[in-house]
């Protein structure tokens, strides 16, 4: 190490998140690790394989980093969830149409429980955005609100449950990604409001949390009015000014992934991780190859030396992290069949609670022939896991006499032509993600079930159930209302009724 090493156990991997291949830490990664001091890796989808496989992987990441490992997933609920063998958590917008904080503070510890158990000891949730913007292609049910109030009120109560149970909740993505309709996984969003405007909206639910959320998750955005060159995660004017020096918060501030285009594509991994900690972060989430992290690492190592990094806020921020270690510590522990019971029965009310109709949506008799049209398959995309299946779709109208299922490709491209104008009660069931737009003002279904993105009710003016999600939970909910046997008591927390 250099003499301007800024202490003799200091290294730059302290200070940098990676991620890993594969559902096993093989013996290159490993090294990886141990060579480069790196203390903290997230685990996505591809990683997961059985819960024992997690646990061993976990394991053997406690080994590879040491006792102040940091070990991160993003179980928010809804679409956004990694470990899908859990008691599955409903999307935040569902809790809001619940609006009981009481239910988010459960939801929060139980979703804790399940992932300190299989070795977590971070979770990049809750979602502290506020969704005022239908257009979003990125946020949407994953908010708890449009209205930042309740946003806050939300928030608190799922990361204060999330506390309660020893994980360290990452509340994202500040200052907001609520009001963008780009998604900063493919390009650079801007948003130009006044801070006048921020302080009401954007920034009033981080504010509200900022003494009391561990850590928060920087946002890929530009907020002009503050600093009109940079995006948040590397402007010292939105990290070290508004964030530390005004707000004066000392938790870990860590960047959301430098992979993502709206960062790499400017900077690359190694340029961005140094502007980051220049700006206040504390932490950097360097994903991609194993050279990109490499190179992550030895841009600040290289920055260091030449004094383009600050010898202190290093330390400060290598402080940070520690602590957070040490309050949070990887403690996985048994996690009792009674106790998964009990939590997949609270995701289950939840799920029904929120349950949401509009436009006098009514469930057709049973012996009502119908016609459901839907999409064949919904791929992931690296941040949501795969949407629902037209064949998994069918199985909720099994208790129908007469049901035609019909199955398109792309749902976005549906031609209401097509559809045969005859005795049976047609239903869209819309399990993509993806808005419709002006085209399917057309469109004249019987009944419009929505089972993602809660704004595509938006574009269809048709009697309409809103689901928030599609976890087998929303699913049971749905079912027992399309059969009769159940209610939709949801309210919905952003505006939503069809036209």
């Amino acid at each position: 190490m250099s003499a301007l090493t800024i202490s003799d156990d200091f290294h730059p991997g302290q200070l940098v998140m990676v991620g890993i291949r594969g559902k096993t830490l093989d013996d290159a990664q490993a090294a990886f690790l141990r060579r480069h001091h790196v203390r903290a890796v997230v685990l996505f989808r591809d990683n997961l394989g059985t819960e024992e496989d997690v646990r061993a992987l976990t394991a053997a990441l406690r080994e590879a980093m040491g006792p102040t490992a940091l070990i991160g997933i993003d179980q928010e609920g809804g679409a956004v969830v990694r470990a899908t063998f859990l008691p599955q958590p409903p999307a935040a917008m569902a809790l809001g149409a619940a609006g009981d904080a009481s239910l988010a503070r459960d939801v929060g510890a139980a979703v804790a429980r399940g992932i300190r158990s299989i070795g977590f000891n971070w979770n990049f949730a809750p979602v502290l955005d506020v969704n005022n913007n239908p257009e979003n292609p990125v946020i949407a049910e994953r908010s708890f609100s449009a209205n930042p109030e309740d946003v806050a009120r939300l928030g608190a109560a799922w990361m204060r449950g999330a506390l309660s149970e020893r994980v360290a909740c990452c509340v994202k993505h500040f200052p907001g990604h609520g009001d963008t309709h780009v998604d900063s996984h493919l390009d650079l969003p801007v948003v130009d409001k006044s801070r006048e405007s921020l302080d009401r909206m954007e920034l009033a639910p981080f504010f509200a949390l900022s003494d009391e959320a561990p850590a928060m998750m920087t946002a890929h955005i530009v907020y002009p009015k503050i600093d009109p060159r940079h995006p948040a995660t590397l402007s010292r004017a939105i990290l070290g000014g508004v964030l530390r020096d005004e707000w004066r918060y000392d938790g870990v501030v860590i960047t959301d992934s430098l992979a993502m285009k709206a960062i790499h594509d400017r900077y690359g991994h190694d340029r961005a991780a140094v502007l980051a900690l220049q700006a206040g972060a504390d932490m950097v989430m360097a994903l991609g190859s194993a050279d990109e992290q490499a190179a992550a690492i030895d841009a600040i190592q290289r920055a260091l030396d030449r004094g383009e990094l600050d010898r202190g806020s290093l330390l400060r921020a290598r402080a940070r992290l520690d602590a957070l270690a040490e309050r949070f510590p990887v403690d996985p522990g048994i996690y009792s069949s009674e106790a998964r019971r009990v939590d997949d029965e609270l995701m289950r009310r939840a799920w029904a609670r929120s349950l949401t109709a509009f436009g006098g949506a009514k469930p057709p008799p049973l012996d009502q022939p119908l016609r459901i049209i839907t999409q064949r398959c919904v791929p992931g995309d690296g941040v949501a896991e795969p949407g629902l299946s037209g064949d998994r779709i069918a199985m909720l109208f099994e208790g129908f006499e007469t049901v035609d299922v019909v199955q398109v490709d792309v749902l976005c491209g549906l031609d209401w032509r097509a559809v045969a104008n005859d005795r049976r009660t047609t239903v869209l069931a819309s399990n993509a993600r993806a808005r419709y737009g002006e085209h399917a003002r057309a469109w004249r279904p019987d009944l419009h079930l929505v089972l993602w993105n809660p704004f595509q009710a938006l574009d269809v003016a048709a009697p309409t159930i809103v689901t928030w999600g599609y976890a087998d939970s929303a699913l049971d909910a749905l079912q027992a209302w399309l059969e009769g046997r159940g209610a939709a008591p949801g309210r919905a927390p952003v505006p939503i009724a069809p036209a």
